[in-house]
């Protein structure tokens, strides 16, 4: 409808007015102009939809649940349908209380005069009295139109005999249905109490539901409470005996004539004040203080007759829309039977029960899902964690077996050069020497080759020593590691120019052989380092007893260098000297900065557990 009002506004902007002009050299464009518009015209008109128009007669007021449903659903949805531009009018007959002086014929007589002047192209019957009317007091200017009937049954009419042109929904009225579910939730039951109000419509629905009640066999007591007032009537209700059931049917008027919305005033009050369950039958009064029932569906029957309606506006005919009857259905509260302690297992199958509270879980499910997933998160990263402690294991005692490998290598290494290759040299260096001698002292150039083969030889041989004192040293097995340090740190002041200062503190000197290889060659390769890469001066070593651990430390005062970048330079021996400390439970740490030289500190425990090998020879 909008957008149709806004093309009517580009239309209506598009006008040309046309005002007096000369005739002359302007004739010929004032004409084309004139043609123009006319031409726009006829194209705009074309486009626009058809205006359609839709009259909604019910019998008790918008004001009313029921009225209410059934006129939003149509609206929304003949608006809700393309190529539709409809108007809507609404009439609130109120048949059931009109004054005696005013008849039906002069309701018919007011209709006619007020919409003679309409294009009308559906007219939608609310209520029983409504469809009564129109089938038998119809206005002439209604003669053709389509009529959708809803909101009544064919009980409240009588089974009246309709035209062709009538159409829609009929509503199947049960109440004894309602009875006899509400004896079956409380088979204990000695007493019906039904409530109606003093309206034409409450009295008709009273009455239906007494001729309904009339054929069932039942002991149970069924009272029909006189026509009251309100407040009369809600005091009664608050005395009623025990085991008593209340069946509320309809309230618009109470005998005051004071009009009540029936649903949505008039029972909540009645069902406040009752002392035992309410029943219903009609789906609007859910939520407003019943149980249940067997209801008639109204907003079921909404939805079809916006259906049946949009039908008719794209033109088709009423007569090929057969009237259809919509069953009732087993509703209930899921407030009232908690409050009652009606267990859903009592229910008649198929029942729909409405307001259900959601679950705990479906009241968090988002947070359950989160709380969930973090769980499954965290053990996941547990388990990730624990795999990750034991690849770190299975590293460290990887490691271990490699040094130990290695260590048991250079050891092999060491005996060979100390006790095959030096000795070779030894007895060559002797032989060397004793041809010397037996050589004429007249053979000067050959005494001269004679002992610089023997020096190199002994030279050899020294250097042997030393390699076999740096594959292996046997003052670290005969002596312990305070004096093998000691040794190392002499030797390499003597051979490089860079002192090496050691101390020690209360350090044993039968320190664990695998904790004592490890500080020997961490020291070995720190001093190595400090040779070749630090351009250090003095160099001091350190071994600490701190508890249950042995602390080596090797500080410098060379360059420094920059430990980002440590992997390209030292990185090999600092990797070494790494996985030596972890591989027995250590912990190593360098510091290094330009221009501040370089501490290396390892703190090992002394006493190593289990039987992972490091490098210790039997």
């Amino acid at each position: 409808m909008e957008r149709v009002n806004r093309i009517r506004g580009c239309f209506s902007r598009g006008q040309v007015a046309l005002t007096p002009i000369r005739f002359g050299k302007h004739l010929s464009r004032v004409s084309l102009l004139f043609l123009f518009a006319l031409f726009t015209s006829s194209i705009l008109l074309g486009q626009l939809p058809k205006n359609q128009g839709v009259l909604i007669i019910s019998e008790v007021g918008i004001s009313h649940t029921l009225t209410n449903l059934i006129v939003d659903q149509i609206s929304e949805q003949v608006r809700q349908t393309p190529n539709h531009h409809v108007e809507f009018y609404s009439e609130s007959l109120d048949l059931m209380s009109l004054p005696s002086q005013f008849s039906r014929e002069d309701m018919r007589d007011w209709l006619q005069a007020k919409y003679s002047r309409y294009k009308l192209d559906v007219i939608v019957a609310l209520g029983p009295d409504t469809v009564d009317f129109l089938s038998t007091y119809e206005p002439a200017a209604f003669a053709e139109i389509p009529v959708v009937i809803c909101g009544t049954s064919p009980d409240q009419l009588a089974n009246p005999k309709l035209r062709s042109r009538f159409t829609g929904t009929w509503l199947k009225f049960e109440p004894q249905k309602t009875l006899e579910v509400a004896l079956s939730l409380f088979p204990d039951t000695k007493h019906i109490f039904v409530v109606g109000g003093s309206s034409v419509f409450d009295r008709k629905v009273t009455s239906l539901t007494k001729a309904a009640f009339s054929t069932l066999n039942t002991k149970v007591e069924i009272r029909y409470l006189p026509e009251m007032e309100m407040s009369t009537l809600t005091e009664q209700l608050r005395q009623l005996p025990s085991q008593s059931v209340v069946l509320y049917t309809s309230f618009f008027q109470d005998a005051a004539g004071v009009r009540f919305p029936n649903a949505t005033k008039a029972l909540p009050m009645i069902a406040a004040a009752s002392n035992g369950p309410d029943f219903g039958m009609s789906d609007t009064y859910m939520g407003h203080g019943i149980v249940g029932g067997y209801l008639m569906g109204f907003e079921r029957q909404g939805k079809i007759t916006a259906q049946v309606v949009s039908e008719l506006l794209d033109g088709k005919k009423p007569q090929e829309i057969p009237i259809e009857t919509l069953p009732g259905a087993y509703v209930f509260d899921s407030h009232e039977l908690s409050k009652w302690n009606i267990a859903e297992s009592t229910l008649p199958p198929e029942s729909v029960i409405l307001f259900e509270e959601p679950s705990v879980w479906e009241r968090n499910k988002w947070l359950w899902a989160i709380i969930l997933g973090l769980s499954a998160l965290a053990a996941y990263l547990l388990y990730s964690r624990k795999q990750l402690k034991q690849a770190k294991e299975s590293q460290r005692k990887l490691s271990g077996r490699l040094i130990n490998a290695q260590e048991q290598e250079r050891s092999r290494l060491a005996r060979e050069i100390h006790d095959d290759f030096s000795q070779r040299l030894a007895v060559m260096a002797l032989q060397l020497e004793n041809i010397a001698e037996e050589v004429p002292l007249s053979y000067k150039e050959v005494h001269r080759q004679l002992h610089e083969v023997e020096d190199s030889a002994s030279e050899l041989g020294s250097e042997l020593h030393a390699l076999s004192y740096q594959l292996h040293s046997s003052t670290l097995e005969n002596l312990g590691l305070v004096s093998a340090i000691t040794a190392m740190c002499r030797e390499f002041t003597a051979k490089n120019g860079v002192k090496a200062n050691f101390t020690s503190d209360k350090v044993r000197e039968n320190v664990d052989p695998d904790v004592a290889l490890c500080a020997f060659r961490i020291v070995q390769e720190a001093l190595r380092n400090v040779r070749k890469h630090s351009n250090a001066k003095i160099a001091s070593v350190q071994l600490l007893h701190e508890g249950e651990n042995l602390l080596v430390r090797i500080r410098d005062d060379g360059h420094g260098f920059d430990l980002s970048q440590s992997n390209n330079r030292e990185g090999l021996g600092i990797r070494s000297m790494e996985e030596r400390t972890l591989s027995i439970g250590g912990n190593f740490k360098i510091r290094s900065e330009f221009g501040r030289g370089t501490t290396i500190e390892a703190r090992v425990p002394l006493k190593q557990a289990g039987s992972v090998a490091t490098g210790h020879l039997a």
